[in-house]
């Protein structure tokens, strides 16, 4: 019999999958670098609590959809080895998710950061 799967192992297998996309995924580690970017600069401009908020939702959106874009591309490898134009186009509507994700992240970031950039910038001057 097979046994139960618990809480602790859900949270092992999620956390094996983030670390196996780290270390497997080339845009993975670019959105990774981009999320410690991110902090540092969100850390010096001493952001509000709902300009973290915006911000980590933003870029949530775009880690966790990459992820579910690297299962989608695995799944369709495995199911469809070969060359095949629906498994193309599964797996360009999944990085096509990942695109609109990151497009509005970006925005967002222009939005919160922007402006304390701006005025950063402009003192400097």
């Amino acid at each position: 019999m097979k046994r139960q799967h618990t809480l602790r192992d859900s949270f092992h297998d999620a956390h094996a999958g983030i670390r196996t996309a780290l270390r497997e995924e080339r845009n993975m580690r670019i959105h990774f670098a981009a999320l410690v970017l991110l902090g540092v600069v969100s850390l010096a401009l001493g952001l509000s609590t709902m300009e973290w908020a915006v911000l980590l939702l933003a870029a949530g959106a775009v880690v966790g959809l990459e992820l579910i874009n690297s299962a989608v591309e695995r799944a369709v490898d495995l199911a469809h080895p070969n060359e095949s134009e629906l498994a193309a186009a599964s797996k360009n509507l999944a990085a096509g998710g990942v695109l609109v994700a990151s497009v509005v992240a970006v925005l967002v970031g222009c939005l919160v950061l922007g402006p304390k950039l701006w005025a950063l910038f402009l003192a400097i001057k």
